[in-house]
């Protein structure tokens, strides 16, 4: 099993700077070995300040920089305000300084399984040099909400969401009530995430807390998705304290 590398830090603020600042490098050195960079890029609450960090690095030619999305509602119209499409745009992708080389988007409006295929093909054309990654309340990577598939190989799947998931959406304030979070969403597998040259995992507040501890100090199983982590060979968590009180 490889070691996992962990940060913590004071505020959610700092966690998600040394978390932009970490990844940033690994951008760089992948421009400089070898003229492109392809990343992935996670969203929610928890990469607030994280994306507001990593789009104010310097000395990134995001040009020659192509980005991937993490996962989608299925049925979400990009005009709602829980899409991570209309997420990524504004956090993300319009706030560079140059426009990205490209940014493959997860359309999962009409036909879920079709986009699985398409953005599927895209992201397996080359390596991913830097997946920016979260965990969720339930330890869910992506959307692969417990027990997760360990197993697939197909890049990206359309999954069912659970209970406690759509309540972390419900709780985070991107829906009115429960019933409007939708029950399915395409989801990066976590085969493909795994396979990134390097992971940068963001995870700051006290409700993360219970899933941190389960998914980076226990036992590597699928009833704690993100607890995989811990058998990538290059993966660096950053946590604020709230988040890592219950780690000894």
């Amino acid at each position: 099993m490889s070691e996992i590398h962990i940060d913590i830090l004071r505020t959610r603020a700092a966690c998600g700077k040394a978390a932009a600042a970490y990844g940033a490098e690994r951008i760089r050195a992948a421009l400089k070995s070898q003229g492109q960079a392809r990343i992935i890029v996670a969203t929610g609450a928890s990469q607030f300040e994280m994306l507001k960090a990593l789009v104010a690095e310097p000395g990134i030619d995001w040009s020659r920089v192509t980005g991937f999305h993490l996962d989608e509602y299925v049925g979400l119209p990009i005009t709602h305000p829980a899409s991570f499409r209309n997420y990524l745009w504004k956090r993300f992708v319009s706030q560079l300084p140059l426009p990205l080389a490209a940014f493959h988007f997860l359309d999962a409006e009409t036909d879920p399984e079709k986009e699985c295929r398409r953005v599927g093909r895209l992201i397996q054309a080359a390596p991913i040099d830097v997946a920016f990654v979260g965990i969720g309340e339930n330890g869910h990577l992506a959307f692969n909400d417990p027990p997760a598939d360990f197993k697939t190989k197909q890049p990206y799947l359309v999954v069912d969401l659970d209970a406690a998931c759509r309540k972390q959406q419900l709780g985070e304030g991107w829906f009115p009530t429960l019933k409007a979070v939708p029950r399915q969403a395409v989801s990066m597998s976590i085969r493909q995430i795994m396979a990134a040259c390097a992971i940068v995992c963001t995870v700051p507040d006290a409700r993360k807390a219970q899933a941190v501890k389960d998914c980076l100090a226990g036992p590597v199983t699928n009833r704690h998705p993100a607890s995989i982590l811990q058998e990538h060979p290059d993966t660096q968590v950053f946590l604020d304290k709230p988040a890592a009180s219950l780690l000894k």
